[in-house]
């Protein structure tokens, strides 16, 4: 586990959404006895970003995007996977960066036991299965992940250590399921990512869902 003289700091997130995203491909998130190297990162910026879950304004569940940068935004998606998100901005922009891919780098069998049979480069290939690994959860949103946890042994770090990205290699485009405006790749090519890693996921264009109608 990283210690804290590599932990990120807070004016390091205190920035705009599309400074912090690709500056933290390269960087390291640990918790709960697992570390990863970021690989793929998405940007999203509140209220003028129409494929962000604050879009529309605070809610108690996006409440915490509002507050200061530094802390962690987690949501539950499609019935069983918990997304992250480092919130950054400043204070009421409601911008974030969603954790979407990475490569695990210490705590192999934890993540072995957590994903189950899925090969390694599936293990965080994708931000359900990242949170998966690194055991995220509901009780993780709200968390200050600029100073250490005081009282709490499971931490959570986000730091630079090791960090050495070429930035001849990080790569844009748009966002992975985001449907109507905020899924057009001209506006909003804010997906970032690392060429040539394998635990990078497939990009596929949102789908717009309706519901049926009655007879």
């Amino acid at each position: 586990m990283e210690g804290d003289c590599d932990r990120l700091p807070r004016d390091f997130f205190a920035r705009p959404v599309l400074e912090v995203a690709p500056d933290l491909l390269g960087c390291h998130v640990s918790h709960a006895g697992v570390t990863v190297r970021l690989t793929e990162v998405e940007a999203y910026a509140g209220m003028v970003d129409p494929g962000s879950h604050a879009y529309r304004g605070p809610t108690p569940r996006t409440q915490v995007m509002f507050g200061p940068a530094g802390f962690l935004y987690v949501y539950f998606t499609y019935g069983n996977h918990w997304c992250a998100n480092l919130v950054c901005g400043h204070d009421g922009t409601a911008e974030a960066v969603l954790l979407r891919g990475a490569e695990v780098v210490d705590g192999f069998d934890t993540v072995r036991e957590r994903r189950g049979t899925a090969r390694e480069r599936d293990w965080c290939r994708g931000p359900g299965r990242l949170g998966q690994a690194l055991a995220l959860g509901s009780q993780q949103t709200g968390r200050d992940f600029c100073r250490p946890a005081l009282g709490d042994p499971v931490d959570l770090v986000v730091s630079t250590r090791d960090r050495d990205v070429d930035a001849g290699r990080v790569r844009t485009g748009p966002r992975v399921g985001v449907s109507g405006p905020g899924g057009d790749a001209e506006q909003y090519p804010w997906r970032f990512w690392l060429e040539g890693e394998p635990t990078v996921s497939a990009y596929r264009p949102g789908v717009v869902r309706t519901r049926p109608k009655r007879g």
